[in-house]
């Protein structure tokens, strides 16, 4: 199944039983949340995060710094705009960018302009670069982008949609790089027009929730984002638009499944891998809220828990899966790009690791899948290349994928320094629209955030 199939279809305790504890991070639930000003909340410290090893520190970082180099590295020299995807070795053989490879790619250019991964100067006109293309030359339709475009025209590639939740991946990067370097005018302006020509209103279609896209050939694709999902940055950043904003009711329209594995209950999407639960919480700060049905940060804490000990189940089936080596997402595998995982089971489970399942998972399980990153690092050389983990592997066949995936390194990259400072989630939550629409939804502080995960 393609990435393209996927968005039109889609639409006693796990603790116990795995012998670990409940949670090794409530202190990072703590603190009150959707009250003055976040920005200062979190400069007070009064949002404590977990802390790692000085091992997994260390991994931390280099994960961070060698995803910023495929960020900046596999931009197309005029636009900006990243690749979908670029070998481990040697040059890329096309010129395709996924618009959410972009987004998490400006993510990462202000985190390495943060670090010093890469010199200040250049990431800030790498993003500057960036957001003018975006907004000056690059083809849209109502504010939409296509999926796939080409890096160095922006041409639409593969005939593929106009879609949704891409150009809402790639508007929380343009709207991360818009508060974190807000002394630059340009970048502002070019991010803030950006964000204020996507007219989610056509998105509607004239139903309750957005459409997953729309094709120039047969117009709005079907499939609607009313299930439980990534979405959830997307639709607040469509209720808090200044200039076409979507109805505070479209949040009750989205159906939230409960699933209950080992003792484990949770929102989740029946048929969808585990980046459902992670996406969002790069940029989106949950910790310690909820709205009128969850508190969305343990909720994924949860998912990750029953990931976890579904691997376990399952890989029982496979010699080298256990408590040290688990993690199974959609990625590229030996028979090609393949949507999998659980629970509950779906698509080709055939032992193939993915690095981005525990990566993209580090803020909710941080000491599990920490020891899981320094275990890949450790004991499968073959797993680490110049641009960190590969996408997949499978141990037993020796296969190694040949490429990583924008889409895949970029919620370890942001992660990882959520996990270590909550950066990306300080400087995204200091966009006033998101903070509004939350307001609009009913989020409020959640007093029982630690009771609610153990």
């Amino acid at each position: 199944m393609t990435r393209r199939r996927l968005l039109q279809l889609t639409g006693a305790s796990g603790a116990a039983a795995l012998g670990t504890p409940a949670l090794g991070m409530t202190g990072a639930l703590k603190g009150p949340t959707l009250q003055g000003d976040f920005p200062m909340q979190r400069k007070m410290g009064l949002l404590p995060l977990p802390e790692v090893s000085a091992e997994a520190d260390a991994l931390l970082d280099e994960i961070e710094e060698r995803g910023s180099h495929f960020f900046y590295d596999q931009a197309g020299e005029r636009t900006g705009q990243i690749r979908d995807h670029a070998p481990v070795v040697g040059k890329p053989k096309n010129q395709v960018a996924s618009i959410a490879s972009t987004g998490f790619g400006l993510t990462a250019l202000c985190i390495a302009h943060k670090r010093g991964y890469l010199p200040a100067a250049e990431c800030e006109a790498r993003v500057e670069k960036t957001l003018r293309f975006l907004v000056t030359e690059c083809p849209h339709v109502h504010g939409f982008l296509y999926h796939f475009i080409n890096t160095e025209t922006a041409a639409r590639e593969y005939k593929c949609e106009v879609s949704s939740i891409d150009t809402a991946l790639l508007l929380c990067g343009v709207l991360t790089a818009r508060q974190y370097f807000a002394g630059n005018g340009r970048i502002e302006k070019f991010a803030t027009q950006f964000y204020e020509r996507v007219d989610w209103q056509w998105m509607m279609n004239g139903g309750e929730t957005l459409s997953m896209g729309w094709h120039p050939e047969t117009g709005f694709i079907k499939a609607r984002w009313n299930m439980y999902s990534e979405l959830m940055a997307m639709c607040l950043m469509a209720i808090g638009s200044p200039t076409h904003a979507v109805p505070a009711s479209m949040w009750e329209k989205i159906r939230r499944p409960r699933l209950n594995y080992g003792g484990i209950d949770y929102i989740t999407n029946m048929h969808a891998p585990l980046f459902i639960h992670q996406y969002a919480h790069a940029w989106v700060d949950f910790r310690g809220q909820r709205d009128p049905y969850a508190n969305y940060f343990t909720n994924s804490i949860k998912a990750t828990r029953a990931h976890q000990l579904w691997c376990l189940v399952e890989g029982r089936k496979f010699p080298w899966m256990d408590e040290n080596l688990w993690g199974i997402t959609a990625s590229d595998t030996q028979s090609g790009y393949n949507v999998r995982g659980g629970p509950p089971t779906m698509g080709k489970v055939d032992g193939t690791v993915t690095p981005t399942a525990c990566g993209g998972s580090l803020a909710f399980l941080p000491d599990e899948c920490a020891h899981v990153l320094l275990y890949m690092r450790k004991h499968y050389a073959k797993s680490w290349t110049r641009y960190g983990f590969v996408d997949a592997f499978q141990p037993e066949a020796g296969w190694y994928a040949p490429d990583v995936l924008g889409i895949d390194q970029g919620p370890m990259v942001l992660m990882a320094e959520n996990l270590r400072t909550g950066f990306v989630w300080e400087y995204f939550m200091q966009n006033r629209e998101i903070v509004n629409a939350m307001h609009a939804v009913g989020f409020r502080p959640d007093p029982d955030a630690d009771r609610e995960v153990l």
